[in-house]
């Protein structure tokens, strides 16, 4: 109904499809959003951002708020997903399942990490005690 309402009378089917791929498949792809739980309106919400297909998405804390089964189906339907991903989170969980290329940024400066999460973490927590 959401996504309707924004983006016109596209084929309900594709629109379903699409909500599918966030974990919102059966009747929740049917359901108002007024009935809908805060984790579940997140999900329409990300299907709504990328249903036009941006070249880039900026995602800035995106697992606030969010439960386990919400952030796992945004993990999947990101993985699928065909642009450039810009993530800024403290979710380590999130991160390291998502994100295979990490930059930091300490004192204004930017700097790309080789290595994967846990290895940063590792830097990290090395680099603290000096």
């Amino acid at each position: 109904e959401q996504m309707m309402e924004n983006f016109g009378t596209f084929n309900t089917e594709d629109y379903r499809a699409h909500l599918g791929s966030f974990g919102l498949s059966g009747n929740l792809s049917i359901r108002p959003m007024y009935l809908l739980s805060g984790g579940q309106k997140s999900r329409v919400a990300f299907a709504m951002i990328t249903w036009l297909k941006p070249h880039i998405l900026i995602l800035d804390e995106p697992t606030n708020h969010l439960d386990i089964d919400a952030i796992n189906a945004l993990i999947i339907a990101l993985e699928s997903y065909k642009g450039g991903l810009v993530i800024v989170s403290h979710d380590q969980y999130f991160v390291s399942s998502l994100c295979q290329t990490i930059y930091t940024v300490n004192h204004a400066e930017v700097k790309k990490f080789k290595g994967d999460f846990n290895e940063y973490k590792e830097y990290v927590t090395k680099h603290k005690k000096l």
